[in-house]
Formats: C-alpha cells, sequence, structure tokens
C-alpha cells in the first residue's frame, strides 16, 4: 500500500534493487531465463505512468535492461541481415543498435498485448550450445497461442536469439522483409525504415 501511495519512484527503488549484484536472469537454465525475462517485462509494464499519461525514463530504462539481459539483439541483427552481413561490415556498428531499438520496441507492443493471458510454460530442450522453451499463451476465452523461444550460448550465457509466435519466427521474418528491401532500395533506406517505426522518445 505504501508503494502504492508513494507512486513510480517506489516501484523504480524496488525493481532496481532486485538487480543488485548478480543478474537472477544468468542462473539456471534456458527455461529459468524466458521466465524471469518475461516476469520481469510483465512487472514493469505495470508500473503507473505520469499523471498526465505518458511514460517515464525510469520506465524506458528498466524494460531495456531486461530486455538486453535477455536477448542477443547483435546475434538477431546478424541473423536478419543473413547474406547482407558480411557485406555490410563496415556499418554493422550502425546497423545493430537500429536494430535493437526497433526489435525491443516491437517484442513490448507483442507482450503488452498478451499481458491479461495466461503465460504456461511446456517445454525446455536443450542440444549442446542451442535450446528452445516452448511456451503457450492462453486467453481467458479461445485457443492458446503458442510462442516458442530459440536460445543459445553466448560467453557461456543464454541469449535468446529468436522467437516464433504461432509457429512464424520473428527472425526469418525480418531477414524476408529486409532482403526485400535490399533488393530494390538501399542499405539506408532500410535504416531510415526501422528508425521511423522506432518509439519517441519518452518523457
Amino acid at each position: 500500500m505504501a508503494c502504492l501511495r508513494r507512486g513510480l519512484g517506489c516501484w523504480v527503488l524496488i525493481l532496481a534493487l532486485s538487480w543488485a549484484g548478480p543478474s537472477p536472469l544468468l542462473a539456471g537454465g534456458p527455461l529459468q531465463l524466458v521466465r524471469d525475462t518475461i516476469d520481469q517485462l510483465t512487472n514493469i509494464l505495470q508500473i503507473p505512468l505520469s499523471p498526465d499519461g505518458s511514460r517515464t525514463p525510469q520506465r524506458s530504462v528498466l524494460l531495456h535492461r531486461a530486455l538486453e539481459l535477455g536477448f542477443d539483439f547483435s546475434g538477431m541483427a546478424r541473423m536478419s541481415l543473413g547474406s547482407h552481413w558480411e557485406r555490410l561490415a563496415a556499418r554493422q556498428n550502425e546497423f545493430v543498435p537500429v536494430f535493437t531499438a526497433f526489435a525491443e520496441r516491437a517484442y513490448l507492443v507483442k507482450i503488452e498485448s498478451l499481458k491479461d493471458m495466461k503465460v504456461v510454460y511446456v517445454r525446455e530442450r536443450v542440444d549442446r550450445r542451442m535450446a528452445q522453451v516452448d511456451t503457450r499463451v492462453e486467453p481467458p476465452v479461445g485457443e492458446y497461442i503458442p510462442v516458442n523461444y530459440r536460445l543459445h550460448l553466448v560467453g557461456g550465457e543464454w541469449k535468446i536469439y529468436d522467437v516464433l509466435i504461432g509457429n512464424v519466427s520473428v527472425v526469418e521474418n525480418y531477414r524476408a522483409q529486409f532482403q526485400r528491401v535490399l533488393r530494390y532500395a538501399s542499405f539506408d533506406n532500410l535504416l531510415k525504415r526501422l528508425q521511423e517505426n522506432l518509439p519517441e522518445r519518452e518523457s
């Protein structure tokens, strides 16, 4: 109750303290990583907005940190560019942050749309340095949606590198879109398109 009265500052303090020391996302296997990532994102999305209805910089920082700990966005960027990755070696450092912001936003929109549904963790499959965690999202009424997470080891830590929603791969979908753009337009045009779909600066 005290936290509710104090508002956003208390929420930020509690979440910040929960990340003091070694991150809980680094402990355990792939299933634990996926569960902790989803739990933290869901908790952060419940933080009240400002009185005027706008988001806050603190909320953005917390969301970015949770995603950064759970996802390998550099790997996703490389896979999404496919055969163009090596050809664009000189501009990879430019592409990765733009792609990361774009992919973060897309995933958060999906998570926010599913936040009132029940997430069931079905199974974990591990094959050496690769893994998949199968989940299903159950709405109050209607059929469930399969959402499966593909992971690999990066520096000895499990990271999500792809999400399959209804058996459709996010990375494969991005790669198909990017290939179409680069077939008829420039890399600068691709960057511009991604940047145009970025969220506005939170205030």
